[in-house]
This record gives structure tokens, sequence and C-alpha cells, in this order.
């Protein structure tokens, strides 16, 4: 495990800093990435507005930072990002989405993304990749020059991402976690966790978990019949820790949402039902 504070080499162009906020929703913490050397540094997903945090960006890259990019405006992730623009009177990139109670407003971004729009400093590029699902306004970024994708919320190491409606999309996530195979991308640098080294098998793995979690909802409403969400989510995720149940239910929502949209199910009043044998 990573001490927070300290900045570790990944390669000759990547440093990772773990922010002091672990939890059961961010493991030992929010990754922050410094990319680049010298006198040209972005630092992505500046984390929590936790003081010791940014002054230990500041220690390992100060004036070298030339933008503060995001990959969400989760409050783990962005609320960094304002503090160190203001010092440093850099550029915030990123982008924005509707406030549904779990978004930073206080970023707000100089420079607004779009899907395949490319930042660039000295020796290094990253491309930016849309994958809405966990929440609508997510980029990925991939380092081009060493195939290595920063991936905010979109890929987590040791847990899995939780989709919160109706800013967190299921069917979108999905397609989103395939996108990612039609780039060079060999490594994944989480935002929370360590790098996981090959790409291609942990989309894969991924999908094919939520389609069998996915698979559980549909066997789940057989033998519930008719069922509110308290109800199901104890048959659906019988696999896991009931204490983590609250969160569960926002994925099963967003699952249920998108079997809606197929057709599969349908809701009156909060009772789902399965509409297909």
């Amino acid at each position: 495990m990573l001490t927070p504070g300290v900045a570790h080499p990944l390669s000759d162009r990547v440093r990772r800093l773990v922010a002091p906020n672990p939890g059961p929703m961010t493991g030992a913490g929010t990754n922050t990435y410094l990319v680049g050397a010298a006198d040209d540094v972005a630092v992505i997903d500046p984390g929590p507005a936790i003081p010791a945090h940014i002054e230990a960006i500041l220690d390992a890259a100060g004036d070298a930072i030339s933008r503060v990019v995001c990959t969400h405006t989760h409050p783990d992730h962005s609320p960094g990002a304002a503090l160190l623009a203001e010092r440093l009177g850099v550029p915030m990139v990123g982008a924005l989405t509707e406030d549904d109670q779990h978004q930073d407003l206080t970023f707000k971004p100089d420079v607004h993304l779009a899907d395949s729009d490319v930042i660039s400093g000295s020796g290094w590029t990253l491309r930016a990749i849309a994958t809405p699902g966990h929440v609508d306004n997510h980029f990925c970024f991939l380092l081009e020059e060493e195939g290595l994708v920063f991936a905010g919320d979109h890929i987590m190491n040791g847990s899995t991402v939780v989709i919160v409606p109706p800013g967190g999309d299921m069917q979108a996530y999905i397609h989103s976690l395939k996108k990612l195979l039609d780039y060079p991308v060999s490594a994944i640098a989480p935002g929370h966790g360590e790098v996981l080294p090959d790409c291609r098998a942990e989309v894969e793995k991924l999908v094919r978990h939520r389609l069998m979690r996915e698979q559980k909802v549909r066997s789940g409403l057989q033998k519930t019949g008719p069922a509110d969400l308290d109800a199901l989510v104890v048959v659906v995720y019988d696999d896991v820790d009931p204490a983590l149940h609250q969160w569960a239910k926002l994925s099963m929502l967003a699952h249920l949402i998108k079997l809606d949209r197929e057709g599969a199910v349908a809701e009156q009043e909060g009772v789902w039902q399965l509409l297909e044998a």
C-alpha cells in the first residue's frame, strides 16, 4: 500500500499520489496522477480538498503544473482542482453534469471536454475518451505514448463501480467499458487501487460480471414475483454483505432501468415485475 502524500513513480512520465481519504467506497484513497516532467505537468484527479493532499501535489510538481484535469465531478475526485487552479493560475479541464446532490459544484472547467479531444504537453499526449455510465460526465484519458489509460471511477481495482441513476446509466456503462477496447490501451490506472496490467482481460471480466448480475435481477424477479427494491436486493445481492445493500440497490436500479428500456421488466409505484419468462 502506498503512503499518502508521497509521489510514487509509475514510469518516466507518470507519478501517483494517494489522497488520505480511505473508506468503503474509496479503498485506500483517491489516486491523483501527475503526468509529465520538468516544467509541464498535468494533474489528473486532484482528489478531495484536503489541505495535506493539495500540499503534497504542490510539493511534488509545484510550478511545473500547467493544468488540472478531472475524470468526473464526484467529491472524492475533483474538489482539489479549484484550489490548485487558484493557487497556480492554471486552467481546469473536464465536463459538467446536472447537480444530483452528489457533484462537486466548485469545479468550473475552463476547458470543456468532448470525446476524442487531445490534451498535450512536453513529451505527453492525453486523449479524452467519453465514458458515461458511472456518471454521464465521465471521461477516461489515454496516455498515448504509453498505452496507459487513467480510468477514474470507470474501472476500479478491488471493487465494482456503483452506478447511480439518473446520472449513472448501466446500458451506457457496459457500452463504455467495451469502448476502451477500440483504443490501444495496455494498462489501466484506476481512480482507486493499484494499476491493472491487462486492459482487455479486465474489461471482459467486468462486462461478464455486469451481465451475470443482470441475469440475477431477472431470476430474482422470477423468485419473488412483483417486488420493490428492498425485497429484491436481498435476493439479487445475496452474495454481498448486507451492510452494502443500500449501495447495491442503486446499481440494481440501474440494471432494472436498462431492462425496462429493453422491454423485459416494468415498474409501477415502486414495484417491479418481470415481463418475460
